[in-house]
């Protein structure tokens, strides 16, 4: 079967997709923010209501919110925030695909730090968010987490980035 079929076999299995209206904007605003965030150690920490604020305190409309963590061994994620056992859950699949004890070369900073370094690089270390009206453009149950892979207490930053219009 051609990759083509396949696609058309695709189709027929439900509807079929549909784009909504096409809205178009001018950038009027580039504002840029750096929030820390202190983490208690491995986990996830929600940042979705200050990212929010930002957001409202910049003036935005329409546009996007970019996210960047300055780290190497934590990452950004959206993720389910109605059950804080979906976090605890992913953190112990995190370790499950990245454990500490399979003795890794780079042990410098000690023996959580290269798992660390490996989970940041699966989850990454950047997100975009659209922004429409003034609102991020989050599913209903998604929150913006930094997740720690680091056993200790860091301080973290993430720099965000609005360009879009202006309220």
């Amino acid at each position: 079967m051609t990759a083509h079929k396949r696609n058309e076999v695709g189709r027929n299995a439900g509807q079929a997709p549909r784009l909504s209206a096409i809205t178009a904007t001018t950038a009027e605003l580039i504002a840029t923010a750096t929030l820390t965030i202190e983490t208690g150690g491995e986990g996830f920490f929600e940042f979705t209501r200050e990212a929010a604020r930002f957001v409202a305190d910049a003036g935005g409309k329409d546009g996007a919110l970019f996210l960047f963590l300055r780290h190497t061994s934590a990452s950004l994620v959206i993720q389910e925030n109605a059950d804080p056992d979906v976090q605890r859950d992913l953190v112990t699949a995190l370790d499950r695909l990245a454990p500490t004890d399979v003795g890794w070369v780079h042990d410098t900073e000690g023996p959580d730090d290269m798992p660390a370094h490996v989970k940041a690089m699966l989850a990454g270390v950047s997100l975009h968010v659209p922004v429409s009206n003034g609102v991020l453009a989050l599913g209903t149950w998604q929150g913006l987490y930094l997740a720690e892979h680091r056993a200790r207490s860091h301080r973290r930053e993430v720099v965000l980035q609005f360009i879009g219009s202006r309220r």
